[in-house]
């Protein structure tokens, strides 16, 4: 983030996303990156065809030893006004956007729109939110 603050220490990023590898027993690596809101919106609007910051963007790909290789993507400007709509902290929303993008990194996913909630992939989401938050 060009020299300013990470919004989630490193140590925690490293905990969330290595829980989660070990409990969904999956070995792969997985980066995390904090995206500005413009930054965010070029990416969603180049690889999802939607002009507008996202929260949270994770793709995979495996590398030749058949390891998962992940990039999660996140916008702390979104989060914050997902975490003041929920009412819930910044830093629980940070972290339920690491294990989301990493569930997703993982090859997990959800249905759109408000089933979304009700998902398998969401309960377990909200699992290691409870716990690592």
């Amino acid at each position: 983030m060009n020299g300013r603050r990470l919004p989630l220490a490193r140590a925690l990023v490293r905990r969330v996303v290595e829980t989660v590898l070990k409990e969904e027993r999956r070995e792969g690596l997985v980066s995390v990156t904090f995206l500005g809101r413009d930054s965010m919106r070029r990416l969603n609007a180049e690889h999802k065809g939607h002009d507008r910051p996202t929260d949270v963007l994770a793709f995979a790909l495996n590398d030749p030893a058949g390891r998962m290789v992940g990039d999660v993507y996140i916008c702390p400007w979104v989060a914050q006004r997902e975490a003041r709509a929920h009412g819930v902290t910044l830093r629980q929303e940070l972290v339920r956007l690491v294990v989301h993008g990493t569930l997703h990194a993982l090859g997990r996913s959800h249905p759109e729109g408000p089933e979304r909630t009700r998902s398998a992939m969401w309960r377990c989401q909200e699992r290691y939110v409870e716990t690592l938050a």
